[in-house]
């Protein structure tokens, strides 16, 4: 629980929820549909791409797990990197990590309208509308309403990944009647790597975005009655989710399907189920990219409205969004965030091809920008925590995080020569040259003060 002055958020998720967010935060659209582009991209060797991205990620979870272990807080990487290199560094992960998700609430959306549309006939800006608005009243109504949400939205996603994993096994092993085992798609259309070696990693850029949210545990936690333990849980986890969730699905899928027939838009599940001959294929899945759209838009309105919560702790943000309900609830920025969200999606609808693609393009690689910066915070920060409080330590240190801040830069130097990529890492680093303006004009007098929440419990 951080305490913000007399502003206080209520303990209200328990473990159960907890370890479900952990488990199914990472799994969104992202995986179900954007999988496709990576195999077009790449070919067979597309699991690799995603075996590299989730090294990456682990990396940074672990950096995480270390520093919210030894002293949890509800701002989590904000206040680490405010406390590590400097009240510019705070204010950047801050305001930069609310500015991508309330894109992304509003992209979401989006997504979940047109998922919508599928089944009924009504204005995409509507439906829209109203799934912001269920999100947005769950979120309002308490934090447990939100971890219960979140818990059986996850739970979905996983009970059909789990699925696809052990009906997609059996259909490569022979084991479904009438398939023999074969693995003849690996290496059937053009070999292995038909684009080369240098496509694995030039699909690092698209596949990435597709893993964010497992940091959002590490926020989460602070609003349970035992932080520390829900996050070694957590940071423990995520190997195993990545490898099992990511990297073992999209191996089934391109061992099932010829890399060369996945359509670009169309989730290649969908085509892996129906090339197994599973009847409605299309509209489970249609389900299932539903709640993943709704999970995302429900744990990003929640992750945006505590990042904006610590900021106006930490004077940062105007003070009125310090205010919490008789629930515990930080309704005020809950309903700032969810106002942002909702300027998106009239964007969307009034200026798709301009307004709405600059913004989407502005917080593209804001989400690195992010974890550079978490993983900077990390090697300082090793350094002050006392032995005794560092019950999960980043492996191998210095060198692994050394290797994870290279890793990141590479990732965006690579947006840069990639012509597709090139606009959202410009655009990006304009969203954070003015957060860094905005720092040393506006923030400038408010640099002296304390940071609540994020001293060990």
């Amino acid at each position: 629980m951080a305490s913000h002055g007399t502003a206080q958020l209520r303990p209200g998720l328990s473990q159960r929820q907890l370890n479900m967010i952990a488990l199914g935060g990472v799994i969104g659209a992202g995986l179900f549909v954007g999988s496709g582009v990576v195999i077009r991209e790449t070919g067979p060797a597309a699991f690799l791409t995603y075996a590299v991205c989730g090294g990456l990620i682990i990396l940074v979870m672990r950096m995480l797990g270390e520093m919210a272990n030894a002293r949890p807080s509800t701002g989590s990487f904000a206040d680490y990197a405010a406390h590590a290199l400097g009240g510019w560094a705070g204010f950047s992960v801050g305001w930069l990590y609310w500015y991508f998700w309330v894109i992304v609430v509003g992209f979401e959306a989006v997504a979940g309208a047109k998922v919508l549309n599928y089944w009924l006939a009504a204005p995409l800006w509507l439906l829209a509308l109203c799934l912001m608005v269920l999100m947005t009243a769950t979120n309002l109504f308490s934090v447990t309403s939100f971890g219960e949400f979140e818990f059986w939205f996850a739970g979905i996603k996983v009970a059909a990944i789990v699925i696809f994993l052990g009906v997609g096994a059996a259909f490569v092993l022979g084991l479904l009647p009438g398939h023999g085992m074969d693995f003849a798609n690996l290496h059937a259309h053009g070999g292995f790597l038909p684009r080369g070696v240098g496509a694995v990693f030039a699909a690092i850029v698209v596949a990435i975005f597709s893993m964010v949210g497992a940091e959002v545990v590490t926020i989460a936690a602070a609003e349970s009655r035992d932080p520390q333990r829900a996050i070694r849980r957590a940071t423990r986890s995520v190997v195993a989710r990545i490898v099992i969730f990511f990297v073992g699905s999209v191996f089934l899928l391109v061992v099932i399907l010829p890399w060369d027939s996945v359509e670009l838009g169309a989730s290649p599940y969908v085509a892996a189920l129906q090339q197994m001959g599973l009847a409605g294929a299309d509209q489970i899945m249609n389900v299932v990219v539903l709640t993943a759209v709704l999970s995302c838009l429900n744990s990003g309105l929640y992750t945006a409205s505590r990042m904006l919560f610590v900021l106006a702790g930490r004077r940062e943000a105007p003070a009125r969004l310090v205010r919490v309900s008789r629930r515990g609830i930080p309704s005020t920025a809950i309903l700032c965030s969810s106002a942002v969200g909702f300027g998106c999606v009239l964007m969307a609808w009034l200026a798709p091809g301009t307004v709405f693609l600059f913004l989407l393009n502005s917080s593209g690689a804001v989400i690195l920008f992010v974890y550079l910066l978490i993983a900077l915070s990390q090697i300082v920060l090793r350094r002050r925590i006392p032995a005794e409080r560092l019950r999960v330590k980043m492996w191998c240190f210095p060198v692994l995080s050394i290797v994870t801040v290279a890793g990141i830069t590479a990732v965006l130097v690579q947006m840069a020569f990639d012509r597709a990529a090139r606009t959202q890492l410009w655009l990006s680093l304009l969203s954070w040259a003015v957060v860094l303006v905005l720092y040393f004009t506006v923030g400038g007098g408010r640099r002296q003060h304390s940071r609540p929440g994020s001293r060990g419990r």
